[in-house]
């Protein structure tokens, strides 16, 4: 893709991109864009679809903007082939995208290969901040704040992700026996305005173990939670 902006502003560097999706989904394969929207998928809930920040490798740097500006990338991606192929039936059919309010010209579409994992092993690197979310409650189990983010430097940030990859695997009805082995690395923490407010986390190196499956399935969705708003994509 293409722009003549030269910064997008910050609350529309990830907001933008779960309505472009449900927007494409809506127009090439309603039904399954509705019963995403309204209901998600398996038990939990989760919708499987995550997308990144646009990208632009040329622009010039603007300390304390988000630099855009001519030839750059976005990836979007699911671990249900169903989604994956109507949005690259819909993004296709499409020469313009309205991002946030600023014009991306579609100049190609490219499948990437997700990661053999074939070991049963991974590691992986998101470019978006993963957030998660905590229970909210108190010592006597009251919950008192449904806002309640936890970083990756926080103890209790581990039991939760796990949580996360665990539920995301049965979703999928793949092997659930997935496990967080280790955090190799932390990045800055930053906030997102989106849909219903500020999320704050940071992006993370992580090592998994698991069945290749499971494995391959997570890099294509996304690490953590909210990542149909953006969060916890992983580098490619």
């Amino acid at each position: 893709m293409t722009t003549s902006a030269t910064v997008l502003p910050w609350a529309g560097v990830l907001a933008p991109g779960r309505g472009l999706v449900y927007d494409v989904l809506g127009r090439v394969a309603p039904e399954l864009g509705r019963r995403l929207h309204a209901q998600g998928m398996g038990r939990f809930g989760m919708v499987p679809f995550g997308h990144g920040a646009p990208v632009f490798p040329r622009a010039r740097r603007v300390r304390g903007k988000y630099a855009a500006g001519g030839p750059g990338v976005v990836e979007f991606g699911s671990p249900v082939p169903e989604v994956v192929e109507a949005l690259g039936r819909g993004l296709a059919a499409r020469e313009l995208v309205d991002w946030g309010g600023v014009a991306f010209r579609l100049t190609g579409l490219e499948v990437l290969v997700p990661p053999d994992c074939s070991s049963g092993r991974v590691r992986l690197r998101t470019v978006t901040p993963v957030v998660m979310k905590g229970s909210g409650r108190d010592e006597s189990g009251a919950r008192e704040s449904r806002q309640d983010w936890v970083l990756p430097s926080e103890p209790q940030w581990a039991e939760y992700f796990q949580g996360n990859l665990v539920r995301k695997a049965q979703t999928l009805g793949l092997d659930p026996a997935v496990e967080l082995e280790s955090v190799t690395w932390i990045g800055a923490k930053r906030s997102f305005t989106v849909g219903g407010g500020a999320k704050p986390g940071a992006p993370v190196e992580v090592e998994l173990s698991g069945a290749p499956e499971t494995l391959r399935a997570l890099w294509s969705w996304g690490l953590g939670q909210a990542n149909a708003a953006g969060f916890g994509w992983v580098q490619a």
